[in-house]
């Protein structure tokens, strides 16, 4: 059975998730503050996370932060009653997997946890066991990138996000395809979320990410990604 938790600061809004949650064959375990709901995290097993960005003592987006830092990737559903598009933006820049505006229907949410939950898996495959970016190499089935014998962690999107791309490699891509393989979404916020991966990306695997040389743009398109060579 899947375990989720569930953090808000409003019992009737946890109440409310957790009966339709249990309802639906899930396993449902409680916080209503950010500290709370940080410890359980780092500390439980968990397979999924609905997190209310406004709490106190720590608001999601610093439970989300701090959770990604110590590389825990569970996959994160952030709730906001917010409508400013700048929240999500950083929900998800720091590594959320997707966010719900309240109110909202029991039956949406379940859909939600079920959409994340299929693209917990890479979402290409690649017929390869290290891509190299001249002197960065990534071994493709781990989440990180190595560079001067030094490790720099992917976070699950970053990952998700190479992964399509070297599937791709040297075809040019929409941001349409993008947050449609990557984030199974058409939704207009991804759009500007396609660019922040990109750039986190390049400043990963090149040398000068304003000079690229892999991971390029192509104006009025989308993007292009070449590699050094490839070890199979």
């Amino acid at each position: 059975m899947r375990k989720i938790l569930v953090v808000d600061d409003e019992a009737a809004i946890r109440q409310l998730i957790t009966y339709n949650l249990q309802k639906a064959g899930y396993e449902v375990d409680e916080a209503a503050d950010g500290q709370t709901a940080l410890d359980k995290a780092t500390t439980g097993s968990f397979d999924f996370i609905i997190l209310d960005l406004m709490l106190p003592e720590l608001d999601g987006l610093d439970v989300t932060k701090r959770l990604r830092k110590q590389d825990i990737t569970t996959p994160i559903l952030i709730l906001t009653a917010k409508h400013d598009e700048a929240d999500k933006i950083i929900g998800l820049e720091l590594g959320a997997d997707d966010y719900m505006t309240k109110p909202f229907s029991p039956r949406e949410l379940l859909a939600r946890v079920k959409a994340i939950r299929r693209r917990s898996e890479p979402v290409a495959t690649i017929k390869a066991t290290t891509v190299y970016f001249d002197k960065v190499s990534w071994e493709v089935d781990r989440h990180h990138l190595v560079r001067n014998g030094q490790n720099l962690n992917l976070t699950k999107k970053e990952y998700e996000l190479l992964t399509y791309l070297v599937a791709n490699q040297n075809k040019v891509v929409t941001r349409e395809q993008i947050m449609a393989h990557v984030w199974q979404t058409q939704e207009a916020v991804m759009s500007r979320m396609v660019d922040i991966q990109i750039s986190h990306l390049r400043d990963k695997i090149e040398a000068d990410p304003k000079q690229s040389r892999f991971l390029l743009t192509v104006r009025g398109y989308g993007y292009r990604l070449g590699v050094s060579h490839i070890e199979k």
